[in-house]
């Protein structure tokens, strides 16, 4: 078994190339959600003039941060109505959500969102889901775009308020898929606005003698490719539904503990199965595009930058999937409420949302940002293709009620599990 850090020497030599690749098929050259091996929180230097792109993954920033806002009594509940704008508002987010010109001139929303509203943007970004998830807790904020297995602790703990989707006038714009998700309602009450959203495929090297199935990324010798990530696990419990139907898996982010054994027995693979791990998504196109990985996981986006890069590279045909909803939510201790709903509802127009998009390659919650700039990105996730939408599985944190009255395994025990396997 090889592990991540093995991974990323081995494909170090070749991350220029690779670099070069991906921006010059039209996409960001380091998609943003898992942005890299850095420091695990940076802030938002003053807005650069110009200058290429800057892969996020690295860490120098030598500019000035913006100034915090003064705190004010935390938001309690949902307003009813808008106030005056506090001024500025604080939000944490990955890198290349939210862009205001430092890494390129042409990739800038947040700007334009200033000199709307008079709400001046404080940028935090965590690089990482696993570094949000400690950052919500650390770092006073107004606003988060929290990744599915943050956005349910958020909820349980108490520690987003519920949203008045009245006063988000973009929010009927939203697809109503991704509106009702778990992750981002409970209860009867939304929490999240959703924002990019993508779902996992399976890519193989075409260059071999047979077309690959998905359960070939568990059961072939590899190498084979993952998501460093607890809910891979949900990806391995999807594919042994198929297989074994007597096991009861009704949805793959909520198991037994019979249930996560045999899943986990089943991601572990043959024992002379090569198995490596990305953490950063450029990590996975680099190793299918450079065949260090024969079979993998990654993003419908890859795919498209690599058929035009000429790669010899398939996918698994239309096999039922895992996808994630990233959305906005509100601190329940937020000290700029009026500027965090402002931003809420400038982030789900279809101008912010088609900005997002081309700049990071995920699909946007809002289908009018489906436009030129968008095509390639919203071809590739095929959001006009209702039956395939149906096929993916959002997650949502596992939790320990099950829908039968079983108890289920909760996100620590897949944490736990999880490193167990890979580390």
């Amino acid at each position: 078994m090889i592990a991540t850090g093995r991974l990323r020497a081995g494909l170090a030599v070749s991350l220029a190339a690779a670099t070069v690749l991906v921006t010059a098929c039209g996409g960001p050259a380091v998609p943003p959600r898992s942005a890299g091996a850095g420091v695990p929180l940076t802030t938002t230097p003053a807005p650069a003039s110009s200058g290429a792109p800057t892969p996020s993954r690295t860490p120098a920033l030598t500019a000035t941060p913006r100034p915090t806002p003064t705190p004010t009594p935390a938001a309690t509940s949902s307003p009813s109505a808008l106030g005056p704008a506090e001024g500025a508002v604080t939000v944490l987010t990955f890198r290349g959500y939210a862009e205001y010109g430092g890494s390129d001139p042409r990739a800038n929303w947040v700007v334009p969102f200033e000199r709307e509203t008079g709400c001046r943007v404080n940028l935090r970004f965590p690089q990482t889901p696993g570094d949000m998830d400690k950052a919500v807790d650390q770092i006073r904020h107004d606003v988060v775009s929290a990744p599915p297995e943050v956005a349910g602790r958020l909820i349980a703990e108490g520690k987003v308020v519920p949203i008045n989707t009245a006063l988000v006038p973009h929010y009927d714009d939203l697809a109503e898929r991704l509106r009702t998700r778990r992750s981002v309602a409970a209860g009867g009450r939304v929490y999240g606005v959703p924002y990019l959203w993508g779902s996992y495929v399976t890519l193989y090297d075409a260059t071999g003698k047979r077309a690959m199935k998905g359960r070939d990324l568990f059961t072939d010798a590899g190498p084979a490719m993952f998501r460093d990530s607890p809910l891979t696990i949900a990806d391995a419990a999807l594919a042994l539904a198929r297989q074994r139907p007597a096991l009861g898996i009704d949805d793959p982010f909520q198991l037994t503990r019979a249930q996560l054994d045999a899943v986990m027995s089943f991601l572990a693979g043959p024992d002379d199965g090569e198995r490596l791990y990305w953490k950063e998504p450029i990590e996975a196109l680099q190793a299918l595009a450079g065949g260090t990985a024969r079979i993998g996981r990654a993003l419908p986006y890859h795919l498209d930058m690599l058929r035009r890069a000429d790669r010899a590279v398939k996918a698994v045909p239309d096999e039922a999937t895992t996808g994630f909803v990233d959305a906005w939510m509100v601190s329940a201790r937020a000290t700029a409420p009026n500027c965090a709903y402002r931003w809420l509802d400038y982030m789900s127009s279809k101008s912010a949302q088609r900005e997002a998009a081309a700049w990071t390659g995920l699909a946007p919650a809002n289908p009018d940002a489906c436009e030129r700039r968008t095509a390639r990105v919203c071809s590739a996730y095929r959001l006009d293709d209702d039956a395939w939408l149906k096929k993916i599985e959002f997650a949502v944190r596992p939790g320990v009620d099950c829908p039968r009255g079983e108890r289920c395994t909760d996100y620590a025990e897949w944490t736990a599990r999880w490193r167990a396997l890979v580390d």
